[in-house]
């Protein structure tokens, strides 16, 4: 329970911060498992439209510190890692 007006509304734009980043975190999981089901069914139009949808969304959210900037390389690397892979065989 916060004791002062100011802290109170910190606690209110801590929550709705909060809420925007889980929004946007999951965003981007469920965009990771799109590209996921994409490469399985080997349908390259609609993987590469959803891969430059993943980095872009990826690079804005590091952008805004939601998340680490190590995080972001990693997973765009572990995806076009994932996609290259598929591409070979």
């Amino acid at each position: 329970m916060p004791n002062t007006k100011s802290a109170a509304k910190d606690l209110r734009k801590s929550k709705k911060n909060a809420q925007r980043n889980n929004r946007v975190k999951s965003n981007i999981k469920s965009l990771l498992k799109k590209i996921d089901k994409a490469i399985t069914a080997n349908d390259k139009t609609k993987l590469e439209e959803l891969v430059k949808n993943a980095q872009s969304l990826i690079d804005k959210a590091a952008k805004n510190k939601i998340i680490k900037k190590n995080n972001a390389a990693r997973k765009k690397s572990r995806l076009l890692k994932k996609i290259n892979k598929q591409n070979k065989v």
